[in-house]
């Protein structure tokens, strides 16, 4: 399989639906945030984030934000409601982030996901780190 290729993709985050996690055997869900699980001028998490979070919880699944905005303040604020942890800064496609939250959380690479919008930064950590990835559409701002 080519390493541009995620291994699924998805209209939007909530597609993952926490039934399909569960089936896949997938407790750590790494996920991008800037146009993958909120629009870039989104300052808080929306209702449905909020829900999606909360339903993936139920269904044993750890979510941990893995972003390369470097934006500390800005992040914590925003995990903070929906009570996930976050990594700024993290320099995807290098995968040294996505590797040290495997080992922080004590989950193996086949039960670990990594969830974004690109290929070029995304899909390439997830590879790199030899985890799957799933793949959404850039979301974006109705003018």
């Amino acid at each position: 399989m080519s390493i541009f290729r995620a291994d699924k993709k998805f209209e939007k985050f909530e597609d993952v639906t926490p039934e399909l996690l569960k089936k896949e055997d997938v407790k750590l869900l790494l996920c991008d945030l800037d146009n993958t699980l909120r629009l870039h001028s989104e300052k808080e998490p929306a209702d449905e984030l909020q829900d999606w979070v909360e339903e993936c919880r139920k269904a044993g699944v750890k979510i941990v934000i893995i972003s390369n905005n470097g934006r500390k303040k800005m992040m914590q604020k925003f995990c903070e409601p929906i009570k996930v942890d976050c990594v700024w800064w993290a320099k995807k496609p290098m995968s040294k982030k996505l590797t040290e939250a495997m080992k922080e959380y004590k989950v193996p690479h086949k039960n670990t996901v990594m969830l974004g919008d690109k290929w070029s930064t995304d899909v390439l950590a997830a590879k790199a780190a030899g985890i799957r990835s799933y793949k959404v559409e850039h979301r974006r701002d109705i003018i």
